[in-house]
């Protein structure tokens, strides 16, 4: 099942390390089959507060993005995103084909 690798990132300071930490994060993804889906983006907010950019990757499976995350590539590179801002990251899976919002009802059993 698809999973997804989401930040989101506030007060970020647009200095060289981002800008090397943005040159370098493509080659990261490739070896895990992860893409970019959303990249830097302010949404357009219709509830609630949000400050900040959005950014989605997907990648084929929970364990490829996990595999991403904890890979020697991207922790050389993850400190000059987490110095330069404050972020929120984390990796969810996405639901199935077919799924209904009435599925999770049976989650609550």
């Amino acid at each position: 099942m698809t999973a997804y690798a989401i930040a989101h990132l506030r007060d970020v300071d647009r200095n060289a390390e981002i800008i090397d930490y943005i040159l370098r994060i493509d080659e990261t993804l490739a070896p895990f089959g992860g893409r970019f889906l959303i990249h830097g983006v302010t949404p357009e907010i219709l509830e609630g507060p949000w400050e900040g950019d959005l950014v989605v990757i997907a990648f084929p499976d929970r364990e490829a993005a996990q595999a991403w995350y904890a890979s020697p590539g991207y922790q050389a590179i993850l400190p000059l995103r987490t110095r330069n801002s404050r972020s929120a990251a984390f990796i969810v899976e996405g639901a199935p084909e077919g799924y209904r919002a009435t599925d999770f009802l049976a989650k609550l059993g």
